[in-house]
């Protein structure tokens, strides 16, 4: 319920109006379901060995085009303001979808991350750590867990549901717990990203030989170059702007911030969803470019 985060009193109105909001979610969806699409057929079409990175790749996709299904009922939404319609118990579970998928991208980049970690870093261990069972058992406990952490969202309204995804109940600011475990997961994930990335880039520029064509190790280090870059920049003003709006209910910051930092959040969540076109558009090139020259497994032992 993320966008009950948005809006810290129970029918606190837009700082931006909702057709702006609008303007910028309906071409997200358009091309994001387009960007997916491909990125979905192209895995399930033309890549032929199953690998633990295509796993990740193709949960992760998957991950995005759902979240992609939420934005047009946000986008009724929004064009109605208080004349939800379609049910409280549908738009709690839209609710929960977009929080689900949103946070298990995260969590799945970080996966994808590790991985790579794992297999160049470590490839001896790796033997035993990884394998297409394995990847599969980890995005479904991943999604599995981030489902059940959706559990309180049921408990944000305070009566019969007229708005969706907008003007929720305030008790969500004097409770921190559910801040803090957005932020906690953000930053723990973002941390690991950063460790396990520039791990694998150093690891691989050492035991690369002087006479080693460059491309080779790059298409290792395109992976979670492409999944590092595209979770900074989606995901932090979101998480950022959250803190602050946070600061300013509880009166922390002062409250003449409130209307900047309300456009903030609303316009990051809005940014954040860009993540579902960027990260489909890196991995189409990035299983385009494995498909045409399928490179063995890269690792932080010199070859020859």
């Amino acid at each position: 319920q993320l966008q009950s985060l948005t809006s810290g009193e129970c029918r606190e109105s837009f700082s931006i109006t909702p057709n702006r909001l609008i303007t910028l979610y309906i071409p997200t969806f358009v091309l994001g379901l387009l960007f997916n699409m491909m990125a979905l057929w192209f895995a399930f079409c033309k890549i032929r060995k199953l690998t633990e990175s295509t796993i990740y790749l193709v949960s992760l996709i998957t991950l995005d085009t759902l979240l992609l299904f939420t934005l047009p009922f946000k986008i009724i939404s929004y064009g109605s303001q208080d004349k939800w319609n379609l049910g409280s118990a549908f738009c709690s579970f839209l609710e929960s979808l977009y929080f689900v998928n949103m946070y298990g991208s995260i969590l799945i980049s970080v996966c994808i991350c590790v991985d790579r970690y794992i297999a160049i870093r470590h490839p001896f261990l790796a033997i035993s750590l990884r394998s297409t069972k394995k990847a599969a058992m980890v995005c479904s406990i991943v999604c599995v867990g981030v489902w059940a952490g959706t559990s309180f969202t049921y408990q944000f309204h305070d009566s019969t549901i007229t708005t969706c995804f907008h003007s929720f109940s305030n008790k969500i600011w004097e409770n921190p717990g559910v801040l803090v475990t957005l932020e906690t997961v953000f930053l723990g994930s973002m941390i690991a990203m950063i460790f396990c990335t520039a791990q694998i880039i150093i690891c691989l520029k050492r035991s690369r030989k002087p006479d080693d064509p460059l491309t080779d190790t790059s298409k290792s280090v395109k992976i979670v170059m492409a999944n590092l870059a595209t979770f900074v920049i989606c995901f932090t003003p979101f998480h950022v702007a959250l803190i602050l709006y946070y600061l300013v209910k509880r009166e922390v910051i002062t409250s003449n911030l409130l209307q900047i930092l309300r456009s903030f959040v609303q316009i990051s969540l809005c940014w954040a969803n860009l993540n579902c076109c960027l990260d489909a558009i890196c991995y189409y090139f990035v299983l385009k470019e494995f498909l045409k020259s399928p490179p063995q497994e890269q690792t932080c032992i010199p070859r020859g």
